[in-house]
């Protein structure tokens, strides 16, 4: 079983943490990925680098797998964020294109209404980073922060993204860089000592939240990660559960919401096996009805809602 950390040399923010990685020890190459994709490898680890589209390259797990008969256990994608406010920004987040529907094109890969299964590391990692991007002086500049599931590309096995942002002078900070290198370095156990983030049902806290609802950056949900032992499964911002308000006299709630929540449940569940998947719904972020339909279908589900409380 190994680790599959994915890099592009077209974003200073995917391929400088790669090197920044693939400058410490113990690195060695790897075969080549058809039809062209260098790769190296360090214990349990390979790094690949390829010169396309960071969200566009699909199945990159299978296709290593078919190349070298190694089983992948999970992907970590490295890559550039942007956002209107150009906020310096280190994010984690999970990947998914819930939103659309059938038919439509998704405009930074995946297909619609998937969700690819969650790594258990999201959670541990965010605090991890918090703790180094202070360690190392980049707080206040750069905000920490977790991201809403959004975008591809598809993968089979557990996925994240690590992501610098939010302009190029800031996609291409050597120390931003670094933070991220010693996060996949420590974060992996490359440097000796224990990995972080690795699922066990039968030890330690076994609650994992699902957060629906809120901005694309989950303040709410993330006051709850950055407690101890959260694990984070998906993040269903608001405009990832589109709801389409009934008709007067009518009760039926258009809209991919159901499938969203489905979807983003189902995948969460098989990530955490043996784990205990509770809602947290950010409840300001509705409107009465939405808040209203979302709860009895969740319960509908048989989808637990926890409160803050019941995370700690």
């Amino acid at each position: 079983m190994v680790t599959l950390i994915v890099s592009t040399t077209n974003d200073p923010a995917s391929i400088n943490p790669a090197t920044a990685l693939l400058s410490m020890p113990g690195w060695i190459s790897g075969p080549i990925l058809p039809p062209d994709m260098k790769s190296f490898s360090n214990q349990k680890t390979r790094l690949i680098q390829h010169d396309r589209s960071i969200v566009r390259e699909d199945d990159l797990d299978l296709r290593w797998e078919e190349a070298t008969g190694e089983v992948v256990d999970e992907v970590i994608f490295l890559s550039r964020h942007t956002a209107v406010s150009n906020r310096p920004a280190l994010t984690v987040h999970p990947i998914g294109v819930l939103h659309l529907k059938e038919g439509e094109a998704p405009p930074q890969g995946g297909k619609p209404g998937w969700a690819a299964l969650t790594s258990p590391r999201i959670g541990p990692w965010f605090r991890l980073l918090s703790k180094m991007a202070d360690s190392h002086g980049l707080v206040p500049e750069f905000e920490i922060t977790l991201e809403g599931t959004h975008h591809g590309p598809i993968t089979s096995k557990p996925t994240m993204f690590l992501e610098i942002g939010s302009t190029e002078e800031y996609w291409k900070r050597q120390d931003a860089a670094q933070v991220m290198a010693l996060l996949m370095w420590e974060g992996l156990g490359l440097g000796g000592g224990e990995a972080v983030g690795n699922w066990n049902s039968e030890t330690g806290k076994r609650k994992v939240l699902l957060g629906i609802g809120g901005g694309h950056y989950a303040p709410r949900h993330t006051d709850i990660v950055l407690k101890d032992d959260i694990w984070v499964g998906h993040l269903l911002s608001g405009y990832s559960l589109p709801m389409e308000e009934p008709i007067s006299g009518e009760n039926h709630i258009g809209g991919t919401w159901r499938e969203s929540i489905k979807a983003a449940f189902e995948a969460t569940k098989a990530s955490f096996p043996g784990g205990e998947i509770l809602a947290h719904i950010d409840q300001k972020s509705f409107k009465g009805w939405q808040r209203k339909a979302i709860t009895e279908f969740l319960a509908e589900q048989n989808i637990n809602v926890g409160k803050p409380n019941d995370f700690t």
